[in-house]
């Protein structure tokens, strides 16, 4: 027979055990990770330390696909909810939760001063064929353009602290290409470490 101390000290570790065997491992949890970065703005506006990421509202289990997108200051390191790919079918993809940013038009066309929101990629129901609102191309002079439509991403020009004063937030929609300030609509895609 165990003593007590001992036979919880057993328990307790054949819980750990249980708990380490049942948890994805690191590997898998990861595995989206690859090849992911940050589509960031160039110009660090009033974040000289960080910059702006593009960045799907809430964090861990509290993501909120049902809010627009947004320019958040970059966090360090690599989170799910800022990580995307770039794809070579136009598609921005939020690999962690395979969603794709998504213009919010109606019928497949954006008008200038939309929002963007995550959905499905290549999602088609009624008054959203999301296919012809998800297809990007990262143009040369940086700015990101919705397929040929003039339209491209673009921060507000204003920025507000969100749940912590040492984070800040900015609108994020589509502009007319050519009206669009390149402060607040120039792009880079990187990845962290690199």
């Amino acid at each position: 027979m165990l003593p007590v101390r001992m036979l919880i000290h057993t328990i307790s570790l054949a819980a750990v055990f249980v708990i380490v065997a049942t948890t994805p491992s690191t590997a898998q949890e990861q595995a989206w990770m690859e090849g992911a970065g940050y589509l960031q703005l160039i110009d660090r506006l009033d974040r000289p330390q960080d910059g702006y990421c593009l960045d799907i509202i809430g964090s861990g289990q509290h993501i909120r696909f049902d809010l627009p997108l947004i320019a958040h200051n970059c966090k360090e390191g690599l989170y799910a909810d800022e990580a995307v790919k770039l794809e070579k079918n136009g598609y921005i993809r939020f690999p962690a939760y395979v969603k794709c940013a998504t213009v919010a038009g109606l019928n497949g066309r954006a008008l200038p001063g939309t929002a963007l929101m995550v959905r499905e990629c290549g999602e088609v129901i009624p008054f959203m064929d999301a296919e012809k609102l998800q297809k990007f191309r990262l143009r040369k002079d940086g700015m990101v353009e919705l397929g040929g439509s003039g339209l491209c991403l673009t921060v507000g020009r204003i920025s507000e602290s969100t749940f912590s004063p040492d984070h800040r937030w900015r609108a994020l929609f589509v502009e007319a290409c050519e009206e669009a300030d390149p402060a607040r609509s120039r792009w880079r895609f990187i990845i962290p470490g690199r």
